[in-house]
């Protein structure tokens, strides 16, 4: 089974105070900021191994951005993964859900033959959930989003998904694309083997023309969303706690109310 997992560097939420915004492009200032696989991500990666260790194959791992990026390239090697691509261009720049997704699907497109493709159900930097989906629509392939749980048998597979107050069973054939919740595994910790390995691996990289890419449906070109504004939100007003028995914190609450003209 050819499996790839598409990941995502983004930002360690642990130093969120070194983030910055370019006042230019209105995107995120990434160089120099501690970054981590999304967390989302290492599911797929993990469900990716297990499936692989199951059914045999191979796990390729691709993503997009900066060179900085093969970083967490690595770190998916060091977990298992046989292979790694990075999508590494200047035109790929400040891409939307729209031209990143355009972008991953033109990747593998030139990968070929791919049974199950994986994703995190979301990125903790965007927390759109749309890149997956997105995807999948430009390679005319179906999709099972917030995905649970999976099985496979005879090139089907019945992926269980969680909905608001419960789940969903759903059954088609691959090639597929699945994005993946908290609740599917367990990430395992990169081996000392696979860390050795990820230390002597290669990663190819990418750009524009190797992946035969619409050159105006790339980054910032490409994109049909546009920050127009980033500004930080005001500080609300201190709230006030009512004490006492609750008749008298529910008649100090009305006149309160009454007060500010809202009753």
């Amino acid at each position: 089974m050819n499996i790839i997992v598409c990941i995502k560097q983004v930002p360690d939420t642990a130093a969120i105070q070194l983030v910055r915004i370019n006042p230019q492009t209105n995107t995120l200032v990434r160089e120099g900021i501690p970054a981590i696989i999304n967390p989302f991500d290492e599911n797929a990666i993990e469900e990716g191994l297990r499936l692989r260790e199951k059914y045999g194959g191979e796990v390729t791992v691709l993503s997009m951005g900066p060179p900085q990026v093969e970083k967490a390239l690595k770190d998916a090697i060091a977990m298992g993964a046989d292979k790694a691509v990075l999508l590494c261009d200047r035109a790929f720049a400040g891409a939307d859900t729209l031209a990143t997704s355009y972008t991953l699907a033109c990747a593998i497109k030139k990968m070929g033959n791919y049974d199950l493709l994986l994703f995190g159900k979301q990125a903790i930097d965007g927390d759109t959930a749309q890149v997956g989906p997105g995807v999948a629509e430009h390679l005319g392939i179906p999709q099972v989003a917030f995905v649970r749980k999976i099985e496979i048998e005879d090139q089907t597979i019945r992926a269980e998904r969680t909905l608001e107050d419960s789940f969903e069973l759903v059954e088609a054939k691959l090639p597929i694309l699945v994005t993946v919740t908290k609740e599917m595994n367990t990430p395992r910790y990169p081996s000392l083997k696979g860390m050795m390995k990820a230390k002597a691996a290669q990663i190819t990289v990418w750009g524009l023309q190797d992946i035969d890419a619409d050159p105006n449906r790339v980054g910032l070109t490409g994109s049909t969303t546009q920050v127009i504004k980033i500004f930080t939100p005001e500080m609300r007003k201190k709230g006030e706690i009512l004490r006492g028995e609750p008749d008298q914190m529910a008649e100090a609450l009305v006149g309160k109310l009454r007060d500010s003209k809202v009753l």
